[in-house]
Order: structure tokens, then C-alpha cells, then sequence
């Protein structure tokens, strides 16, 4: 029975959406998320009766067929970079991203690894780092007796110094973008890596080539919209409970063969 096998198939596709689906949930609050979304495809089809095919010797043409499906399978799962919401918190350090862009961070091996979460701090000795001590490419060092930091949307950054009238300019944050976002590699703590898929990125400075601008004092939230989850994960229950069913009607029917004599 076609059957039984068709419908483990949806019931592990949908094992699967719960399991992208409880992802999104999890992350609800973790700054600069960005949903992900489970994508299906039909299982290649038994031909009974092809369609098209010539059904007497007048050259009758069959005009639909016989086909059979054999289930389903997961063709991807791919990320959804919509703009989160911005929320205030009036760190100097938080930094958020209005449009396009992420920021560029240097990784302990040298590579660089890209992220929308502008939850920056400054280390010992007064480089911009993120959270796991990771340093802000281009690197912003801010020197002793800074007594204030500001970031303009154009990702200039400027010190107010003690005994200095003027302030000082620290750097310029530059964004990077990419042909394909879906096709960036997530590698956890909100960081990614670049793959064929995704294409080289272009960087450049914030509100110039398509780039979004930057707000200080800002964090992106996640774009996770807890309404949809929750509709969604109650539709992937149900779809799996109707393919557990399919098996249990497949196993009845089975059950009645065998009885025959």
C-alpha cells in the first residue's frame, strides 16, 4: 500500500515545519532575528496511464491519465529578511539597521561574519566588540576620557573628549549587502557566513547604494509575529494528525485483506 509510505512522508514533512516553527518561536525576542519558513515539494509520480499517450490505433489521445503521488519531501528551509522593529533602549552602543545591510564582524579566525544585531559594547581596550568580544569591521577604538559616543545614520562616529572643544571622529561603520540574503549561512549567535549562494557582498556606507541608514540608542527586534506562529503551528498539527490517519485507515484496510478467505 502506496499509502501507508505517502502518508509517513507528510507526517515528517510536518515534524519538520513544528520543529522551524518552534525555532521562530524560541527566538521571539532575540535581537535582529529573522523567521524562517519550511518549503515543500510533491514526490515524484507513478505513471498508470501516462497523459498524452495514444490510446487506439485512430491515434486517440488520453487526455488526463492515471498518476500517483508518493508524497511529499522538504525541499528548503528559507529566512525571511523583513525589517524588524526598532526599539529604544539608550545605550550609545546599541545600533540598529533601518533598510538594507548588516554589519560586518571579525571572527577569531579571521573571516568575516555578518549580523543584524547591533547590540555592540566596548572591550578593555576601548575597541567596539559585540557580545561574544567579536571586533566591528572597520574597527572603532574609543579612546580614554571619551566622555560621549555619537553615531550619525551615515555611520560616522564621533567623541566628545575631556579638554577637547570639538569632537573627535573615531571611524565610519560600513554595511554590507548581498544579491541573495536567503542564501547567507546561519551559524548561531546572530551571525552569518557568506556561501555561493548568497553571492559576495557589497559594501559601502550606510544610506548610499541601497544601504540602510543606522539609528543609535536603537535595537532591530525580531520579526517574528507570534499571531502567525501560532496559527501556523496549530495548521501543522492538524496536518499531521491527518497523516497519522492515512496510516491508521491504511493499516484497517490491511487488516481487512488479511482477513479474507
Amino acid at each position: 500500500m502506496r499509502s501507508l509510505n505517502t502518508g509517513a512522508t507528510g507526517m515528517m514533512a510536518q515534524q519538520l515545519n513544528v520543529e522551524v516553527i518552534s525555532n521562530n518561536i524560541a527566538n521571539m525576542n532575540t535581537t535582529g532575528f529573522k523567521r524562517q519558513r519550511a518549503e515543500f515539494q510533491d514526490l515524484l509520480y507513478q505513471n498508470q496511464r501516462r497523459p498524452g499517450a495514444t490510446s487506439s490505433d485512430a491515434n486517440t489521445i488520453v487526455p488526463s491519465g492515471i498518476q500517483i503521488g508518493v508524497g511529499v519531501r522538504a525541499a528548503g528551509v528559507y529566512r525571511i529578511h523583513e525589517q524588524g522593529n526598532l526599539s529604544s533602549t539608550g545605550n550609545p552602543y546599541d545600533i540598529a539597521i533601518n533598510g538594507k545591510g548588516f554589519f560586518q564582524i571579525t571572527l577569531p579566525s579571521g573571516e568575516t561574519a555578518y549580523t543584524r544585531a547591533g547590540s555592540f559594547q566596548v572591550n578593555a581596550q576601548g575597541q567596539v566588540v559585540t557580545a561574544d568580544g567579536y571586533l566591528v569591521n572597520p574597527n572603532i577604538t574609543v579612546p580614554q576620557g571619551t566622555l560621549a559616543v555619537s553615531v550619525d545614520n551615515t555611520g560616522i562616529v564621533e567623541a566628545r573628549i575631556t579638554g577637547q572643544t570639538a569632537p573627535q571622529q573615531l571611524g565610519q561603520i560600513q554595511l554590507a549587502n548581498f544579491v541573495n540574503e536567503a542564501g547567507l549561512e546561519a551559524v548561531g549567535d546572530n551571525l552569518f557566513l557568506e556561501t555561493p549562494a548568497s553571492g559576495q557582498p557589497q559594501v559601502g556606507n550606510p544610506n548610499t547604494q541601497g544601504l540602510g541608514t543606522l539609528r543609535q540608542g536603537y535595537l532591530e527586534t525580531s520579526n517574528v509575529n507570534p499571531v502567525q506562529e501560532i496559527t501556523n503551528l496549530i495548521t501543522a498539527q492538524r496536518a499531521y494528525d491527518m497523516n497519522s490517519k492515512v496510516i491508521t485507515t491504511s493499516d484497517e484496510m490491511l487488516q481487512t485483506t488479511t482477513r479474507l478467505r
